[in-house]
């Protein structure tokens, strides 16, 4: 990043990366405590998780706030207009996962007092561990400004979309085999679709660094394998 004649203005940029670094940060604990909440069946742990959501929402709206004073100010162009347009839409994705791991976290206070089939947990959290991957990744392609890195998480979201259309017909198939299964699957179900959306929320943060670094979007289609919605059509 360039320096500027006027000192304030790289303070009130780097005040910017510091917010969202803040961000990125609660953003993962909160996704890790939810999962662990699922995963133990403990109340006390989800609600934890689900408040810590307020943070999050505060931090976005200081950045909401710091961008609209920086463009009436410093009326920016070029790359730092490019910066501080990123910057609001990365704190976007952000709240929206903190909005995604809170809801993880209501299904854990709803499935509390049910037992989990391993496998399924197992599968859960094995996408989990990819999704927090996938976000600390590229969390550091932007505060390193690392294009590539940013392409590498991109071009990864596959394999999280992989995770879910395993699960989604395993969680059917509970489902069939015994209707007592149905609540606690349909619970998990949407667990992992949240866990899902997360990733792509990261994937539309690894494009915008790779917009602030070139310039320019990138050009290939959005790598995505999700087909679970064929599963439930019936083929004639």
């Amino acid at each position: 990043m360039h320096e500027h004649i006027v000192k304030s203005y790289d303070q009130e940029l780097g005040q910017l990366d510091k917010k969202i670094a803040q961000m990125g940060g609660l953003v993962e604990r909160l996704l890790g405590q939810s999962f662990d909440a699922l995963e133990k069946r403990d109340p006390k742990l989800a609600e934890a998780a689900a408040a810590s959501d307020r943070a999050i929402d505060a931090l976005e709206r200081d950045i909401q706030e710091l961008t609209i004073l920086m463009i009436a100010r410093r009326q920016p162009m070029a790359n730092d207009l490019r910066q501080i347009m990123t910057v609001l839409k990365i704190a976007g994705d952000l709240e929206r996962i903190g909005d995604l791991g809170k809801n993880i976290a209501k299904r854990a206070l709803a499935v509390s007092g049910e037992s989990h089939p391993k496998p399924l947990m197992t599968g859960l959290r094995h996408m989990v561990e990819l999704a927090l991957s996938q976000l600390k990744d590229v969390l550091d392609a932007y505060a390193e400004r690392d294009a590539d890195k940013a392409d590498a998480v991109w071009r990864h979201d596959e394999r999280i979309d992989a995770m879910y259309n395993s699960l989604f017909r395993e969680l059917l198939t509970y489902m069939m085999e015994d209707p007592r299964n149905i609540g606690l699957c349909t619970h998990l179900l949407f667990a992992a679709k949240n866990i899902e959306r997360i990733g792509d929320h990261s994937t539309n943060i690894a494009e915008n660094v790779h917009y602030l670094v070139h310039g320019v979007a990138m050009s290939d289609d959005r790598p995505k394998s999700d087909d679970t919605a064929s599963t439930l059509i019936r083929k004639e």
